[in-house]
C-alpha cells in the first residue's frame, strides 16, 4: 500500500461514524423489556450495526439483526400459541420445539445475517463461556437459551452447550469484540428479589433447582457485561417473573424496557456525539 493510500486509510478510520453494539441480557420472557427499548431506538432513528445476546436476548438480537422491527417481533410473540409451547416447558425438556419455531423466521448461518451478531452459550463439561459468530442459527439460539434443569442442552458440533447467563449475562465485551465502538448494554435481571424478600416456599424450590443444575453461575457473569458497556440499561422488572407470559405482563414489561431506553436517551445521544468527537480528535 502506498503512503498516499495508508494516509487516506488513516483519516477514513478516524472521520467514520463509531460503530453502534447492542448487548442484550438474559431474562427469559422479561425479553419483552428488549423490544420495548428497541422501539425507543427506533423512534430516535438509532441503529445498531453489531449485536450481542445472552439466552432470550440472543433470540431477540438475532431477529433484529435479520431485520425485523419491534413491532414485527412483538406479532411474533402475539402469534405464538402460548398453551401449546407451555407443554413444552417441562424438568429436562428437549429445546428442539423452540428451533423448529425460531426456523420459521431465522434460516442459515449466523454468519449470513445483514448485521454483525453473536450468541453467548456455556459449555456444559468447562462451565466457560463460547461466543458464537458463525453456525446454524436457530440451533445456536437454543443452545444459547438452554437453562437446566428445565432444559437439556443442546449439542453444537458434538458439544454440549448451555445458557449463556451462567458465564456472561450481558455480552457486552463480546460486542465490543465483534467491531463496536460504543455499545448499549440492556440488563433485564438488574432488579431481583433479594433471599430475604423470597418466601420460605421460593428459597426451597430455587436451592433444589441449584442441587439438580450441572452448571454454576461465573463470578463475573455479571459484571463483565457492566465493565465492557459504554451504557446500561436496566429496566426495574421485578415484578414479573422469567415464566410470566400473561398478556397483562408481557405489556407491562415491554412499556418498562421502551421508558427506561426513553429516560436515557438524551445520555445516549450524547455520548455517541462524544465519541464521535474523540474518534475525530
Amino acid at each position: 500500500m502506498s503512503l498516499i493510500s495508508r494516509i487516506r486509510e488513516f483519516f477514513a478510520r478516524r472521520n467514520r461514524t463509531p460503530v453502534l453494539g447492542l448487548a442484550l441480557g438474559s431474562g427469559g420472557a422479561k425479553g419483552m423489556a428488549h423490544l420495548g427499548a428497541l422501539k425507543a431506538f427506533e423512534e430516535e432513528g438509532i441503529a445498531f450495526s453489531v449485536v450481542t445476546g445472552s439466552s432470550i436476548g440472543a433470540i431477540v438480537g438475532a431477529l433484529y439483526s435479520k431485520g425485523y422491527s419491534a413491532s414485527d417481533m412483538v406479532g411474533i410473540v402475539e402469534g405464538l400459541n402460548h398453551k401449546e409451547f407451555s407443554k413444552n416447558l417441562r424438568p429436562l425438556a428437549d429445546l428442539k420445539f423452540a428451533e423448529d419455531f425460531l426456523s420459521q423466521y431465522l434460516e442459515g448461518d449466523i454468519s449470513e445475517l445483514p448485521k454483525a451478531f453473536g450468541a453467548w452459550t456455556t459449555d456444559g463439561e468447562t462451565n466457560e463461556g463460547a461466543f458464537f459468530s458463525k453456525g446454524e442459527i436457530c440451533r445456536i439460539l437454543t443452545a444459547s437459551a438452554a437453562i437446566p434443569p428445565f432444559f437439556r442442552a443442546v449439542t453444537v458440533d458434538g458439544k454440549k452447550y448451555y445458557d449463556g447467563a451462567f458465564s456472561n449475562a450481558v455480552p457486552a465485551d463480546a460486542c465490543r469484540d465483534l467491531g463496536a465502538d460504543f455499545v448499549i448494554g440492556i440488563d433485564l435481571a438488574a432488579f431481583l428479589p433479594s433471599e430475604e424478600e423470597k418466601g420460605f416456599f421460593s428459597r426451597m424450590i430455587g436451592s433444589a433447582i441449584q442441587a439438580m443444575t450441572p452448571i454454576r453461575y461465573t463470578e463475573d457473569c455479571r459484571s463483565r457485561g457492566y465493565a465492557a458497556a459504554d451504557v446500561m440499561l436496566r429496566p426495574n422488572l421485578k415484578e414479573y417473573s422469567a415464566t410470566d407470559v400473561s398478556r397483562s405482563a408481557m405489556d407491562g414489561m415491554f412499556e418498562i424496557g421502551y421508558a427506561e431506553a426513553k429516560a436515557h436517551m438524551g445520555e445516549i445521544l450524547s455520548a455517541v456525539e462524544r465519541a464521535k468527537h474523540d474518534r475525530r480528535a
